[in-house]
């Protein structure tokens, strides 16, 4: 309260100031210098109780520096405000007019930025933007990157190394905001190996060899509402991160010298390579089938059978065009008697152009966070590109050229580089100008700077210097370094993050310096670019990259050579994005069995084994057109917030529907996996939930739909045997089984009502054979 007084009492009063400019007496007068006196005065008690609690709660630290110099000189100003408020006549000396209305507006400045740096000492640095999208620290990993199993012996060198790099990470995002440089709580560092060990103020909090009687061991264990809990504020460390540094501390907290100066970290390499085809062998046509078989022979895998023509049917409309084929369209697809036609069928879908575009768009939507709706687009923070990128995907637009009008980009396409100008008071690393360095960094080149944005990073080798060089590239002027939201006062340089990539001019306008940007990126010596494209497209058709996380390229892949013969022969073919598409699905191991994953954690395993197409969920989009397919339209016309054929007019669709893509994000597509497209995804949550399983068993869009599409079907098909195996026919593009045919016949008898009806297509929705890609 003592914190917040003099602040909002000052800024409001000088604000008041401002409609008196023009004539000093006015009627606000008297208001005014209440305000400001007692703002003052305010002022001045917080200096001195601030001197006091930082006095008994012994923080130090560069942050405390600055808030209490900002402090002491609001206090000093306060004072002098005070006494010319009391002591000097106003109404008619414009001199004295002038040094008050000074010391007013430079009073509430200070106290406003003392509130500011004083709220990061008790809330945390990030206390303004932590609850944000893209706010909080998304670099802190949901599960550990090692194996603690694999450290049960004396360790090798290479563990020791490995082991703390990960304690140091665990350190970083849980501790430092309290306890490193900018800021010391309790005499105790923990961003430094001799600070680590040397403890605080009560001693040390480790004892090597020996958690038990280790403190720091002690208070990271302690529960929520434990008045000793560390950290203090925020979540608490997980189970995984506690036993990590127990163990690190069990084994003797290993800390080599030299450890924080190595690199510890795999780089991938940037140029591109092509590695010499395998030999070829009958029955690998395909030369994606010549990689996986010798990825097969290298760790004794064996071949799957192919899928029958149902199967794969089902499987590239919804991975193509995101939608259900007919039984009409599976009866000639399997009467079709030439060897060549699942290519041929392939390849004409590839060609249904605006039912491409309209499922893709959902794929390019999230990794570009465009949306048609949301925080922005209504102040002009946020800029959508929707008709650019609906007529890129539609046309088949060079990705070489896709990307090029990306970061030199014209108005229809500039949204993606503008990011969103947050309203009110955001963080440095929240910056359009950061923004955009860390999009084009996670979505073109497969890295991560987020935490580069804010410090050097503990997940890479990048700096905070280069981070800040590669966003000056996207900003007017000259951008200032500010590490952990502290101004350092040093000016950024502009550079690529590569620099055999080329240089950028720094001395150059914003428009000239992106388009330096898009000429260099783009080249094909950019190896990395490309590896990272046909990774996301690999993943998008397989479900799981060559390389996981899709945003780590330094990630060590499953098949390098794979992964590299793949990029560069995508850019010797014209960059195209349909021939990768058509390339991935035509192969053997594309059309083989699906594997059943069930977890993700052995999906993203680091030795995890690839063996074939990953089973997958429908996306909220497959599934929500699935439906509509079926039943009857989820989406009224009013929800529809993107019409292709206004763009382009032979873009009309016959489909008696709106596409899930085209429509505003909503609770049921939220439910299911639509995400929030205010910060860049790249990988969606396929795992089931609560929210699910309420949305699709109680949920009133899904219900409404159910409710009018059991009524046609009950009018339609008057007969439960006819009724039932035409649903599964165009559901599940089989008959329904003997039993399954007795089970609905026993509910509904030979005729069945509308409302029987809908619990049959409730039931059919739920199956994991129609809601999954076998």
């Amino acid at each position: 309260m003592i914190v917040h007084f003099p602040i909002s009492l000052l800024i409001f009063a000088g604000f008041l100031e401002l409609f008196t400019l023009n004539k000093f007496n006015h009627p606000l007068r008297p208001g005014i210098r209440i305000l400001a006196s007692v703002g003052a005065l305010s002022a001045i008690g917080s200096a001195v109780f601030g001197w006091l609690l930082a006095t008994n709660e012994e923080v130090t630290g560069q942050t405390l520096d600055i808030h209490q110099w900002i402090g002491f000189a609001s206090a000093g100003l306060s004072l002098v405000l005070l006494f010319v408020l009391r002591k000097r006549k106003l109404k008619s000396k414009t001199g004295a007019i002038k040094i008050y209305r000074t010391l007013l507006f430079i009073s509430g400045i200070g106290v406003g930025l003392a509130g500011h740096f004083g709220a990061s000492l008790t809330h945390g640095e990030d206390f303004l933007t932590e609850v944000l999208p893209g706010g909080e620290d998304s670099e802190v990993p949901e599960s550990l990157t090692i194996d603690l199993a694999t450290f049960t012996s004396e360790l090798s060198p290479d563990q020791e190394i490995k082991l703390v790099t990960n304690v140091r990470s665990v350190l970083a995002h849980n501790c430092y905001k309290c306890h490193s440089g900018s800021k010391i709580e309790g005499e105790l560092r923990l961003d430094e190996k001799e600070f680590v060990f040397a403890g605080g103020e009560n001693g040390a909090v480790l004892v090597p060899g020996n958690p038990g009687e280790s403190e720091m061991i002690r208070r990271i264990s302690l529960g929520k509402n434990h008045d000793d809990v560390m950290p203090s504020k925020g979540k608490l460390l997980s189970k995984d991160e506690i036993k990590l540094l127990t163990l690190w501390i069990e084994k003797g907290a290993p800390w080599p010298d030299g450890v924080a100066q190595q690199s510890i970290y795999r780089a991938a390499e940037l140029a591109p390579r092509k590695p010499v085809l395998p030999t070829s062998k009958p029955g690998l046509e395909n030369e994606i089938d010549l990689w996986v078989d010798q990825y097969f022979q290298q760790n004794q895998l064996e071949w799957s059978d192919l899928v029958d023509d149902r199967t794969y049917l089902r499987r590239i409309y919804l991975d193509v065009i995101g939608l259900l084929p007919s039984p009409q369209e599976l009866e000639a697809f399997e009467n079709d008697s030439n060897p060549g036609k699942r290519e041929i069928w392939l390849q004409n879908l590839l060609n249904r152009k605006d039912d491409f575009a309209q499922h893709w768009m959902t794929f390019w939507n999230d990794a570009l966070r465009n949306d048609y709706t949301g925080t922005g687009y209504i102040t002009k923070g946020r800029f959508a590109i929707t008709d650019w990128l609906y007529t890129s995907i539609r046309d088949n637009k060079p990705y070489d050229q896709f990307v090029k009008e990306l970061l030199n980009p014209n108005d229809k396409s500039k949204g993606f580089i503008e990011g969103i100008r947050w309203r009110g008071t955001v963080n440095a690393s929240q910056r359009t100008e950061m923004q955009a360095a860390q999009n084009v960094g996670q979505v073109i080149l497969g890295l991560n700077l987020k935490c580069a944005s804010c410090h050097d990073s503990f997940i890479s080798d990048w700096k905070l210097e280069e981070a800040y060089a590669f966003a000056n590239i996207f900003a007017d002027s000259t951008l200032e370094v500010s590490r952990c939201e502290q101004p350092t006062g040093k000016m950024a340089k502009t550079k690529i993050l590569w620099e055999e990539l080329g240089s950028i001019d720094s001395t150059a306008a914003k428009a000239e310096k992106l388009r330096q940007l898009a000429d260099q990126l783009v080249q094909p010596a950019n190896g990395r670019m490309y590896r990272t494209v046909v990774n996301r497209i690999w993943k998008q058709m397989m479900g799981r990259g060559i390389v996981e996380p899709v945003d780590e390229m330094d990630n060590l892949p499953w098949s390098q050579d794979l992964l590299d013969w793949l990029a560069v022969d995508f850019v010797e073919n014209g960059y195209d994005l349909k021939r990768l598409i058509f390339q991935i699905a035509s192969s053997k191991i594309y059309q083989s069995q699906s594997i059943a994953i069930d977890s993700p954690e052995k999906l993203m395993a680091e030795d995890f084994k690839f063996q074939g197409i990953v089973r997958r969920r429908l996306t909220a989009e497959q599934f929500s057109d699935a439906v509509s397919q079926l039943a009857t339209p989820l989406f009224d016309s009013v929800e529809v917030k993107f019409r292709p054929y206004e763009l382009i007019p032979e873009a009309k669709t016959e489909l008696p529907f709106a596409r899930a893509a085209l429509v505003a994000n909503n609770s049921f597509l939220t439910s299911l996996g639509r995400p929030n497209r205010e910060i860049v995804s790249t990988s969606r949550d396929t795992q089931a939930s609560l929210l699910q399983a309420l949305e699709m068993s109680n949920g009133e869009k899904l219900n409404k739909s159910l409710e009018k599409g059991g009524v046609i079907w009950a009018e339609s098909y008057p007969n439960t045997e006819k009724l039932t195996r035409e649903l599964y026919v165009r559901a599940l593009l089989r008959q329904p089984s003997d039993k399954e045919l007795e089970v609905a016949k026993k509910a509904f008898g030979e005729k069945p009502e509308a409302t029987e009806v809908q619990d049959l297509l409730w039931a059919v929705f739920l199956l994991p054979e129609f809601q999954m890609i076998y």
